[in-house]
């Protein structure tokens, strides 16, 4: 009876490891504003539930220290791992808003992002308080938890290896942020270059006009004007990203079990 305890408890503080490491790594959940305390209450009583699904006849539980501490260390980086991996679909919205402030002349306007603790441009930052929403709206704090769940069943305790396909998914996905900024500023960048080509015609045919103090308010007005029409698909684009991350996040999942 002892021992059954004693790896059942062991199986619990495992499970405890990578479902707190998804969090604290996660966007949101990894949050500062959230109270440590909550972060550990949510994460205990989701590793008890998960210990209550998953097979633990298999598991055989480490007789030394050191093979306690390796196998601990595998549970940290699966969960900052899964949890890392959504961060990479907000830096590419950012870097959009972003790009799209930089053609609107708002280089300098910046303000405080509180999620990454960094300060970003205005445009990235109202973007990506509008991604953060939709992820709410979408139920998309649920792709987290059911990717947790799911990776007991295909990475089981102490299993997880670093494989070529894993380390080449990662670098896709960070490559992929690039991506995702292109998709969504897109529009708005060709409509400004179009004006940057407008702005060369005019200053070679009437250089006696100062060009760049006609055309910034220009600029500005038609950047908030385009802004404001494409919203819905922004939305739109955005909300299929949010849903694309489940099936990234399972790919992550079954390229770690290999």
């Amino acid at each position: 009876m002892t021992d059954i305890l004693i790896v059942d408890f062991v199986v619990v503080i495992f499970i405890f490891l990578r479902v707190f490491s998804a969090f604290i790594a996660a966007p949101i959940f990894g949050h500062n504003a959230i109270p440590i305390v909550i972060k550990i209450s949510l994460s205990i009583v989701l590793s008890y539930i998960i210990f209550l699904t998953i097979d633990r006849s298999a598991f055989n539980v480490p007789v030394s220290l050191w093979s306690l501490t390796v196998y601990g260390a595998k549970e940290i980086i699966t969960g900052l791992t899964m949890g890392f991996m959504l961060h990479f679909v907000f830096y590419g919205i950012s870097y959009a808003g972003t790009l799209i402030g930089f053609d609107m002349g708002l280089v300098m306007a910046e303000m405080f992002n509180p999620m990454e603790e960094t300060s970003n441009n205005v445009i990235g930052e109202a973007i990506y308080f509008a991604s953060v929403i939709i992820l709410f709206l979408i139920n998309g704090h649920h792709y987290i938890i059911r990717g947790l769940v799911s990776s007991f069943d295909l990475i089981p305790l102490g299993k997880f290896t670093i494989t070529n396909a894993t380390l080449e998914l990662l670098i896709n996905y960070s490559a992929g942020v690039f991506v995702i900024a292109v998709k969504i500023a897109s529009p708005i960048l060709v409509s400004f270059f179009l004006i940057h080509i407008a702005e060369g015609i005019t200053a070679r045919a009437i250089p006696q006009m100062q060009i760049f103090f006609v055309t910034q308010p220009l600029k500005l007005g038609l950047g908030f004007v385009l802004l404001a029409s494409i919203t819905p698909i922004y939305i739109y684009v955005i909300k299929n990203l949010l849903k694309g991350y489940e099936d990234s996040l399972y790919n992550l999942i079954k390229a770690m079990s290999n």
